[in-house]
This record gives C-alpha cells, sequence and structure tokens, in this order.
C-alpha cells in the first residue's frame, strides 16, 4: 500500500482539537492521483486494516490515532474497518469489525435544511436530534445538531467510551446544523454533543433534541425510536367533534410523579385512569413532563423539551399512559413551557458558546423571577424549535391539550422588571412583539395539524383578545393570539379572597363575587384551583375556609357548586376533591389515608369526593352548564345582589333555553321561603344537587319534593320559587 500524503499542520491540529468543520473532507476515501487515498481516525488503535471484496489491507500508523493510506484502485470500494485495541493491562488484543462514518454521504436532505433555515419545519423532531435509520443500506443512528456558532461538534456517548475524537461531524452550510450518521449505534445508546465554541473552548451538552434522557440527576441524551401501537383510533377520530368551549369540560389537575409516589407510567397506567373516571373528570391536565433537573421545580424548568421525564419509564410507557386515559374516554392535557428555561452548563444556556436559544441582551435574556433565560422568540431557528415543540406532543404522544404556562411573562417586555431595565419596542410600547408572533404561529400551527386539540393560556392579564382568533384584530392593534380558552386568573383571586372572609364580613366583599360576570365573556374561560393556589404558605382550599371543622368543610362544599355552575370551564388540582387539610407537597403528593376506612373522620373526606363525583356527573348531563359557557345568553342573574344574605342566584340555559338554577348561601343559617324568581314557562323543579346532603357529610337540609312555582313576581320575573337554603351550601335545580 502506497503512503498518503500528511496532513498540513493546520488541517492535522483542527481535526485532533474537535474544531474542524469538515471531518468528511480529511476522513474516509478520496480519489486521488495514485489510486483512492483513505484516513481513519481512531484513537488508542493499535491497528486499523481495510477489508473490501478482494481487498485487506492495513493502514500506515500516522500518530494520534490517524491511520492512512493509497489503495491502488480507480474507484473508491465498498469497505470496512478492522480496528485492533490493545487488551487490558496491555495483554493480548482485541478486534472490532465496523463501517466507516466518513464513507456516507448526509443523511439529512436538502428540504429539511431549506426548512430548518427557513424557520418553518413544523415536523423539525423528524431531521434534528438522534434517529436511528437505514443509510445506503446500512443499519445506524444520523446525529444532527443545530450549532451555528460551533467551530467543531464530535459526538461522544457510550458507544466511544465517552472521547469523541474519533466521531467529529460535519457542517452542512450556513444551515448551522451539524451531522454525522454512525453505523451501528442503535435504540438506547447514550450520547452527548462536544462543542468547541467561538474562543476555541470545550463544552459538553445533552441534545436540545433527544426525545429522550438519562433518569436525573444523570443528564445524557439517549437514543431511541418507538415501537408502541397506539390502539385510540375511536378517541382520536372523535375528539374534536365538538369545540371545547362548548363541550363538558372538567378538569383533574396532576402531578404525575408526586399523584402515587413510587409508580411508573405503566403502573400509573392502572390506577389513574380509573380514578378520574369514577370521579367524573372529562380530561386530566399533567403538570409538565417534559424532562427536568431539579424535581422541586414541578417540571416548570425543562432541559429536555422533547423528552418525557425517564424518572417513570421510558417515551413509549408514557404513551402507554396516555393510550389507557383515551381509552377510558379521558382527554390528556398537558402544562408546556416556552416561557424559559434553566442556566445549566449541560443544556440550553449559550448552547454553541454564544447566546443561542435566549436573547444576547443580558437584560433581555434574564428572567427577573426564577432566576432561568427567556427564549429569544425573534430568531426564527428558536421559534421553530417551540412551534415544531408544541405539534410533536399532540402528534407523537396524542396529546389533547397544551395548557401554556407564564404567559403574561412572555407578552411584556416590563414584566417583573423596574423603569429602565427594558426597552421599549417598535411601537414604543412594552408589549414583546416577537412573542406575540410566537404564540400566534404556534396556535395556528398547532389547530392546523392536530384536530381536536386545545391550546390553553395561563395569561395574568387583561390581555386583549387571549381566546380571539390570530386573524381578528382587536384595540390593541394585535390579532388575537388564538388560545381556545384561558385561565380566569382574576375570578380565581377573588372567589378565594370571598370565601377566606368569615361570612359575617363577607357583605363587605360580595361584588368579589359578581365582578367576574362583568367581563366572562371577553375570553374563553376555565376556572381553575391550580397547585399554585395550594402551596407556599397559601393553605389547601378546605383549610382557606373560615370556621370550624364542619364549616370549612362545607364551605368547601358550597364554593364547588358555585364554581361548577358559573360559567366557564372547571379545573381542581388532586387532593382537593377530598379536602385534604394540608399543603400539596411533590415529597409525599395527597393524603390518601384520609380516605382509608379505618380512619375515624373519613366520611368527611369520602363525602367531598362523593359530591366531585356527583358535581361532574351532574354537569356532564346538564347542557346549560356547559353549551353556552361563552355566549351571554347562557347566563342570567336571578339574584346578584343579596349581599346581607351572602346569597347568589342564578340561571344557565342550554341552546334551546332548558334552564338550571344555582343558588349558593354563603352565610351559617338557614333561609327558609328564600323567594326567587325563575322562568314563566317552567312549570316544576326539583333539586339535583345540594352541597348540605348527608352524603357529603352536610346537615340533609333539602328540597324534598317537587318545587312549584306561584304567580309571585320576583325578580323582574312574573313567576317565582320558595327555597329553603341550607347552610354554607349550594344547591342546583332543574325543570322536572
Amino acid at each position: 500500500m502506497l503512503t498518503a500524503p500528511p496532513l498540513t499542520h493546520d488541517e492535522r491540529g483542527r481535526l485532533l482539537s474537535g474544531g474542524h468543520h469538515d471531518p468528511h473532507a480529511l476522513l474516509g476515501a478520496h480519489l486521488c492521483r495514485s489510486g483512492v487515498e483513505l484516513r481513519v481516525l481512531r484513537p488508542y488503535a493499535r491497528s486499523v486494516t481495510v477489508l473490501a471484496k478482494g481487498l485487506r489491507a492495513e493502514l500506515h500508523e500516522d500518530g494520534d490515532g490517524l491511520f492512512s493510506g493509497v489503495l491502488p484502485m480507480r474507484t473508491a470500494p465498498d469497505y470496512r474497518l478492522l480496528v485492533a485495541y490493545d487488551g487490558e493491562n496491555g495483554e493480548g488484543a482485541h478486534e472490532v469489525e465496523t463501517h466507516d462514518p466518513y464513507r456516507f454521504l448526509p443523511a439529512l436532505g436538502e428540504l429539511d435544511l431549506h426548512l430548518i433555515g427557513e424557520g418553518r419545519h413544523e415536523e423539525l423532531w423528524r431531521a434534528l436530534g438522534a434517529h436511528v435509520m437505514t443509510h445506503q443500506g446500512v443499519t445506524g443512528t444520523r446525529f444532527t445538531v443545530w450549532a451555528p456558532n460551533a467551530r467543531g461538534v464530535r459526538i461522544t456517548g457510550g458507544f466511544n467510551h465517552w472521547d469523541g475524537t474519533g466521531f467529529p461531524m460535519r457542517s452542512l452550510g450556513s444551515s448551522g446544523v451539524w451531522e454525522l450518521f454512525v453505523p451501528g449505534v442503535g435504540d438506547g445508546s447514550l450520547y452527548k454533543f462536544q462543542i468547541m465554541r467561538p474562543d476555541g473552548s470545550l463544552t459538553v451538552r445533552a441534545d436540545p433534541m433527544a426525545r429522550r434522557a438519562e433518569v436525573p440527576p444523570a443528564n445524557a441524551s439517549i437514543v431511541t425510536e418507538s415501537r408502541y401501537v397506539w390502539r385510540d383510533e375511536e378517541w382520536m377520530a372523535h375528539r374534536g367533534d365538538r369545540p371545547a368551549h362548548q363541550a363538558p369540560f372538567s378538569v383533574y389537575e396532576v402531578h404525575l410523579p408526586s399523584w402515587r409516589p413510587g409508580l411508573t407510567y405503566r403502573e400509573l397506567a392502572l390506577q389513574l385512569p380509573a380514578y378520574v373516571k369514577d370521579l367524573g373528570f372529562t380530561h386530566v391536565e399533567l403538570m409538565p413532563l417534559a424532562e427536568h433537573p431539579f424535581g422541586g421545580s414541578w417540571g416548570y424548568q425543562v432541559t429536555g423539551f422533547y423528552a418525557p421525564t425517564s424518572r417513570m419509564g421510558t417515551p413509549d410507557d408514557f404513551r402507554y399512559l396516555i393510550d389507557a386515559l383515551h381509552r377510558a374516554g379521558i382527554g390528556v392535557i398537558m402544562d408546556w413551557v416556552p416561557a424559559h428555561f434553566p442556566r445549566d452548563d449541560w443544556a440550553l444556556a449559550q448552547f454553541d458558546g454564544r447566546p443561542l436559544y435566549e436573547p444576547e441582551d443580558p437584560s433581555r435574556a434574564a428572567h427577573p423571577d426564577w432566576g432561568t433565560l427567556e427564549f429569544d422568540y425573534g430568531r426564527k431557528e428558536v421559534r421553530n424549535f417551540l412551534v415544531a415543540n408544541a405539534a410533536y406532543w399532540c402528534e407523537q404522544f396524542h396529546i389533547d391539550g397544551l395548557r401554556v404556562d407564564a404567559v403574561a411573562s412572555m407578552l411584556y417586555l416590563d414584566y417583573s422588571r423596574e423603569h429602565g431595565e427594558w426597552t421599549p419596542n417598535a411601537r414604543g410600547g412594552r408589549e414583546n412583539l416577537d412573542a406575540v408572533a410566537f404564540l400566534q404561529e404556534m396556535n395556528a400551527t398547532v389547530y392546523r395539524r392536530c384536530p381536536g386539540v386545545v391550546t390553553i393560556a395561563e395569561e395574568s392579564t387583561a390581555w386583549d383578545g387571549v381566546t380571539r382568533a390570530t386573524h381578528e384584530v382587536g384595540a390593541g392593534g394585535f390579532g388575537g393570539l388564538g388560545f381556545g380558552l384561558k385561565w380566569n386568573m382574576g375570578w380565581m383571586h377573588d372567589s378565594l379572597g370571598y370565601v377566606e372572609h368569615e361570612p359575617v364580613h363577607r357583605r363587605f366583599h360580595h361584588n368579589e363575587m359578581t365582578f367576574s360576570m362583568v367581563y366572562a365573556y371577553s375570553e374563553n374561560y376555565i376556572l381553575p384551583i391550580s397547585h399554585d393556589e395550594v402551596v407556599h404558605g397559601k393553605r389547601s382550599l378546605v383549610s382557606k375556609m373560615p370556621g370550624d371543622w364542619w364549616q370549612q368543610r362545607a364551605n368547601h362544599r358550597a364554593y364547588l357548586g358555585f364554581m361548577w355552575a358559573h360559567p366557564g370551564k372547571q379545573l381542581l388540582f388532586m387532593g382537593q376533591e377530598f379536602a385534604q387539610g394540608a399543603e400539596w407537597s411533590e415529597a409525599h403528593g395527597p393524603d390518601w389515608w384520609l380516605l382509608d376506612p379505618s380512619y375515624a373522620a373519613e366520611p368527611d373526606h369520602r363525602g367531598v369526593r362523593q359530591l366531585v363525583h356527583d358535581l361532574n356527573t351532574v354537569y356532564g348531563g346538564t347542557p346549560a352548564l356547559w353549551e353556552r359557557d361563552t355566549d351571554p345568553e347562557g347566563f342570567a342573574w336571578v339574584d346578584g345582589g343579596a349581599a346581607e344574605d351572602n346569597v347568589f342566584a342564578f340561571l344557565r340555559f342550554d341552546a334551546s333555553r332548558t334552564p338550571l338554577l344555582s343558588v349558593s348561601n354563603f352565610s351559617p343559617v338557614v333561609r327558609e321561603g328564600y323567594r326567587l324568581g325563575v322562568p314563566e314557562w317552567i312549570p316544576v323543579w326539583s333539586e339535583v344537587l345540594n352541597t348540605d346532603a348527608a352524603r357529603y357529610g352536610g346537615g340533609d337540609v333539602l328540597n324534598d319534593g317537587p318545587v312549584q312555582p306561584d304567580p309571585t313576581p320576583s325578580h323582574g320575573r312574573g313567576s317565582s320559587v320558595c327555597l329553603t337554603l341550607p347552610p354554607l351550601a349550594t344547591v342546583w335545580l332543574r325543570p322536572v
């Protein structure tokens, strides 16, 4: 075999240091005057032999793991490498036969690169990351990563003993994408990217597009390919039959790692669907399950945006859980966190040595509240990363809804910033125009690609048009953000403020319960009693209530009855369905022992859970409570001004004008003969739910039998009913 000409000092230095942008130009087989020049980089190898049809030739050792030679051939053969290494303790040797990664053409197509460059690759997860594939007749894994500022990128992993020297990637032009196809690497292989920063220093990073990651605190990415076969065809075909804002929509919010601590996804699939179905909720909302390093963040500080957390199993195990929920008739909403990301030096922060996913301006990049970094929504590749991520969860995991966290922090340049700490936008305002455009694009893309999916905004301000269509311009001059639903933070704050007062003082705060109807139809709302309201000293829902234990539970039940009847969808965090007295802790989850029959007070808690079951049952069977949630014609006050009585009475109507009457008495006294005006066309009413019923733990003050109106005018109506209002209770009546 002829000797190959040596590499120049510069080429050799850049290749060995990990700073070469095109290692394929130096490594692999290349035609030359004398034949086919072949060069291999295999650190620690004793020898490298080229194997081809009719050929076995040992390459010359050039030092530093480089081997080369010139084959007397006119065309490059289809060859393999036989690499010999010293045995352990320097004794003996072992040989590995393998394909040469540097004999393969790029495994990423021009269309993918074009779409990435345009920031319009809606299936970005198929182009970037690690993908098992057959390329040029050989099975292996294609690794791709976006790192436009890098001087060089290498793959390091378990398959090369975490030494990436022999696996430099090539830059695919101006796209900023680096690529390498590695034969023989398959599902389950651990890997990271070793990146040379612009200043020549090295950093080792997890894959931003990894679809599986190690269980924290380990943080390597894992090559994965799904083999899951879905069985939820019927659910997927019909989940979009009725728009979410016109359908029954009752949500049980769950922190999955602590709902039943220690259970895997597959074990949860045996318990959670049955529990939620028994309670009658239509959906579960899962607090963030994208991979995150710190469990105490509850998932809200994400490092692996495309990887379900491995704490409870594999991505296919997570699919199994969602499938089980769907087959039980339960929709799945997942919290999604595009507002910020943590600063971990193995994740996204200054990924390739410069601000990449975050803005270059440090004052814009730093999130003032959480010690994290904000995304640069104005950069097309970053926007693409997030928009595709939203579609990824819905398409690859059959998620039915995305609840977008901390939308307000994205929308405002001055969010939690003092004067002088932020710069106005091009219009001179405080709106983050890039974030607005991103949210509009995300919503439009998800709704177009994923029929039946709903997006939900946790937005705590009065931003105009959160749930308005993106093409409809509002008073602020912006198109709608395009969400399907919005958390009603104002209702939550005001109503909790009201019920926390002693009943004797509630008359001074009556408007806190009625004010929500002033703006109830400005957006499509969800009424949330979420995890945020039962942690950090805020107390559990029942513990917010005044009075002794009986009064606290009665207030709790009355409040739930009021909430389920109020226009808007409902969301309740786990533990509140059985009046858990302690604040939630991710360390141990709900106090399930309170439901144990051996516990003396168990009827107290089992009664509240029975109420939630009945609320959901009646709710689901009563279109008046959900069909016209976003239509002012679906609601009418009977008496919204009974402040001295602490009473709220209103009617809900379905599309055919069939009503339901809801009356809440937030005083601790029985009110006999309480007259309320009702529609004249209803001849007989019947009590269908009373939160004071004995089976719920109440005093059993009921309106038994049919309730017949009389022609006595009241509250502007020609007929009325006289009811007995139990203390600290909500009653529902509907036509017989």
